[in-house]
């Protein structure tokens, strides 16, 4: 697989490919996307900014799955409250 100008050549499990595959797609759109954006920039530089745009996505998904559990009982607790409001 490329990612950039570089190839990367691993020993993964077939099963694991197509994460691999997709990893290197989102990390190649996002250099494409921050080049684009920042056509003056050092490579290095729009590396950097790749690296955090993916960092943060990271931490906003973990983010999200903790949350989600707790939104989740609310909305249920909403709706017997709400049923029980109705039922009076």
């Amino acid at each position: 697989m490329r990612i950039g100008v570089h190839t990367v050549a691993l020993n993964i499990d077939a099963a694991e490919e197509p994460v691999y595959r997709n990893a290197a797609t989102l990390i190649n759109d996002t250099y494409e996307r921050y080049s684009k954006h920042f056509p003056n920039k050092p490579v290095e530089q729009i590396w950097v900014y790749v690296a955090l745009a993916i960092a943060v996505n990271l931490q906003s998904d973990a983010r999200d799955k903790e949350v989600k559990p707790i939104m989740d009982a609310l909305r249920e607790l909403n709706k017997r409250i709400e049923e029980t409001i109705g039922a009076e």
